[in-house]
């Protein structure tokens, strides 16, 4: 009677107290499952998935869904890329591709034209496989490194490359010109003069940004990288507000300001250009270039021999008499390089498609590999230079710990790279160790190697090392 008063319950009432309290006796105590499931369990060999025991099949859930979703739109993705790759090298990288074809007879030309390189080849080397091979960049138009000595080169077995850059010298300018053209450029001439194996590259100043460029759009065609004195954009992002007061504090308040003017009025620069350098009357360098010198410095450019090495090479450089290549120089080292120098660091990457392998790369050592660039880099730095600040090679030690610096007590930016036979001998050492020179080379003639004809193939052990 007392549950006729209640009422009885409907069919919702009675699924909704299956599904919270389970199966109950009358007295409201709970029945227990357990043991019976269990037992089926054991014998069928199935088990229950959501603890109810009815041995029903297990649902996927939507996170499940999605992670494969997305980790096979990943797998597409990569086999996508490996085939675009596959296609693009056997379009345009093969010999029988069209752009090799049409490439092959202007490179040989090129190749030609610039056969007087071979002059500081050691007599005992073939041009085709003489390595190492240093492409040298600099804002003018220098013939190597200022007074190496040619019997150091010889010892070192190293050809040494220079070229101008688009628009200066005889070099043709090169229409909206960026650092990935300038990458390709040294490519390209090493290609021309029949450089097949990996070279090196030495920049000078603010001309390293080249050099950067170089290794950041093809690392596989570099051994390693030396920079002088190098120069970063001013205007870094990721400078530290300490490396930025630093560097800025160095400079006369004109040089300051043609940089501001770089940035942000570049069509403004043509004018002051032409009111110095490119109107004839060639100024002493710290005139030209705004900027005070230490004293080593301005012993090294009051030299003679330095004076007349500088108004040759100016009078090269400017033999165009546009401003239009200094103006694109100037934008290029304060605009975005579209690299950032702390892609060259060397560090861990994980192949992730998705959430799961992401996690488990962070167990196994097999999904990762290290990233950046894996070669030498070494950079001199004068700690009283006042053009390329000490400040500036402290931030690229501090986004490359790889690197090596060799920081120089009491040198400048001019004192340790011009004219110094004992500092060209210490760079060239750290880079390739002792020299070996023609006596190495000789010991490994082979006994079927005819006098009157040339080795090829062969070079200085010191110098393949990476």
């Amino acid at each position: 009677m007392e549950e006729m008063r209640r009422g009885v319950p409907t069919w919702q009432e009675e699924l909704a107290s299956l599904m919270d309290g389970g199966l109950q006796y009358d007295d409201g105590s709970p029945i227990d499952l357990t043991a019976g499931a269990e037992s089926r369990s054991k014998s069928s060999g199935f088990g229950s998935v959501d603890g109810s025991g009815t041995g029903s099949e297990s649902v996927e859930s939507l996170k499940d869904q999605v992670t494969g979703f997305i980790k096979s739109w990943g797998e597409m993705l990569l086999d996508l890329a490996i085939g675009c790759k596959d296609v693009l090298q056997q379009t345009l990288v093969s010999q029988d591709s069209v752009v090799v074809r049409k490439l092959r007879e202007p490179a040989a030309k090129v190749s030609k034209k610039l056969s007087f390189l071979n002059e500081y080849l050691p007599e005992d080397r073939d041009p085709a496989h003489a390595w190492p091979v240093i492409v040298f960049v600099f804002l003018l138009a220098l013939a190597g490194i200022p007074g190496v000595k040619e019997s150091l080169l010889k010892d070192y077995g190293v050809r040494l490359v220079s070229y101008d850059l688009p628009g200066f010298g005889e070099s043709d300018p090169l229409r909206a010109r960026n650092l990935s053209s300038s990458a390709s450029d040294m490519v390209d001439l090493a290609a021309a003069l029949g450089i097949a194996d990996k070279f090196w590259l030495l920049g000078y100043s603010s001309a390293s940004m080249h050099a950067w460029a170089a290794i950041r759009y093809f690392p596989d065609r570099i051994a390693g990288v030396a920079m002088v004195s190098p120069m970063i954009n001013p205007y870094e992002p990721s400078m530290s507000k300490e490396e930025m007061a630093k560097t800025w504090e160095e400079w006369l308040r004109k040089r300051k300001f043609m940089y501001f003017l770089a940035r942000r009025w570049p069509s403004l620069l043509p004018f002051f250009y032409r009111r110095s350098f490119l109107s004839g009357n060639i100024k002493p360098l710290d005139q030209w270039m705004s900027i005070s010198l230490g004293e080593k410095d301005q012993h090294v450019i009051t030299d003679p021999v330095y004076e007349d090495f500088y108004q040759r090479n100016v009078e090269e450089s400017v033999r165009q008499g546009t401003a239009k290549p200094f103006v694109e120089e100037a934008v290029l080292h304060v605009s975005n390089w579209g690299f950032s120098l702390a892609e060259f660091r060397m560090q861990k990457k994980c192949k992730t498609n998705g959430v799961l392998s992401w996690l488990m790369s962070m167990y196994s050592e097999s999904e990762c590999e290290l990233i950046g660039f894996r070669k030498p880099i070494h950079i001199w730095q004068g700690m009283e230079d006042r053009v390329a600040p000490p400040s500036m090679t402290d931030y690229i030690s501090r986004v490359i710990p790889e690197a090596t610096v060799h920081r120089l007590p009491n040198e400048g930016h001019f004192s340790y790279f011009f004219f110094c036979d004992e500092c060209h001998q210490q760079i060239f050492s750290a880079l390739f160790g002792e020299p070996q020179g023609p006596k190495e080379f000789k010991e490994q003639r082979t006994e079927n190697h005819k006098p009157d004809q040339p080795e090829t193939g062969l070079s200085n052990s010191s110098t393949t090392k990476e």
